[in-house]
């Protein structure tokens, strides 16, 4: 069982799609015709998306918290901006990627403004990261091949010798794994490979009490087994009723909440097809979530887990 101390939050950095909503062609469209991506132009609106991430920030006891980010895409930095002053996170302390798309892994280019902090840290400043066991380096946790294809997308960031400027670049620590969980300074993550289309697979991830599958086609049963029992489940719903491929519909990721049965279910993964508003009305429906706590999460939200 999860130790109920080990207290963390989980904040929703992104909850859309590759392209992000609103999608510029719908604002460009004459006249404009997509509701949601209209409405995502409105201040606060929690339609507007970015890439779909999150950052677990787990409680110490003897200092900071420790702050796991879960995937880097390509609207990491929009999303950093936003919502890391509003939630204190003032550290990336590790990096796991699910996979190694764009919109998973198009960010790492960016964790450069933290690995910058940490290497011209003043004096106390860097006595107290080198206390919490940290150096320049942010450890990227990922799958082998998820490494082979980010060191051909991303090849300067894997080997520091082929920069071609004479600026700085992130100094990232890739770090591979298998199936076994990874120990990320005193939190247990357990992979929940998933079928991400036909030819595909990714990671989701167990921490605790709660399970994060973020791109998923199908959840096999050996996963079904391995979060039978968690308080809260975020999981993949691209749109509904019509088939991606590589993504559940909302309707396929409520069918899984019926059989797992957590207390809470937070959908993500949203395409501009789902209007956040009007969407999680229905989900309130109980004769639709069969009297389930099921909603779509926003960007930005923030929840209480266990952590391991």
């Amino acid at each position: 069982m999860p130790n109920a101390n080990a207290k963390a939050t989980v904040m929703f950095l992104g909850t859309g799609t590759s392209e992000g909503i609103p999608r510029v062609t719908c604002l460009t469209a004459d006249p404009p015709t997509c509701l949601v991506c209209t409405d995502a132009m409105r201040p606060g609106s929690k339609n507007r998306r970015r890439n779909t991430g999150i950052v677990i920030q787990r409680e110490q006891t003897d200092g900071p918290p420790v702050n796991i980010l879960i995937d880097a895409g390509k609207f990491f930095y929009q999303a950093a901006i936003e919502w890391f002053p509003k939630h204190a996170i003032r550290t990336i302390d590790a990096v796991v990627l699910t996979h190694a798309h764009a919109d998973s892994a198009g960010g790492l280019d960016d964790l450069r403004d933290w690995t910058n902090m940490m290497r011209f840290a003043s004096g106390d400043e860097h006595a107290a990261l080198l206390a919490r066991g940290r150096d320049a380096r942010i450890p990227i946790f990922l799958r082998e091949q998820d490494l082979d294809i980010v060191s051909k997308t991303a090849y300067y960031l894997v080997d520091r010798t082929q920069m071609t400027s004479g600026g700085t670049v992130a100094i990232l620590d890739f770090q591979t794994f298998c199936e076994k969980p990874i120990d990320i300074f005193g939190t247990s993550v357990i992979p929940l490979p998933v079928p991400h289309g036909p030819d595909y697979s990714c990671n989701g991830y167990r921490i605790g009490d709660f399970a994060y599958i973020s791109d998923a086609s199908e959840v096999p049963d050996s996963v079904m087994a391995q979060i039978s029992d968690v308080d809260t489940l975020v999981i993949d719903a691209l749109r509904t009723k019509r088939t991606h491929g590589s993504h559940l519909t909302m309707e396929q990721a409520v069918g899984y909440a019926k059989i797992i049965r957590p207390r809470r279910t937070f959908l993500t993964d949203a395409a501009h097809g789902i209007d956040h508003y009007g969407m999680n009305a229905r989900l309130r429906d109980p004769e639709f979530n069969d009297g389930l706590d099921i909603q779509y999460a926003y960007d930005g939200m923030s929840i209480e887990i266990r952590a391991d």
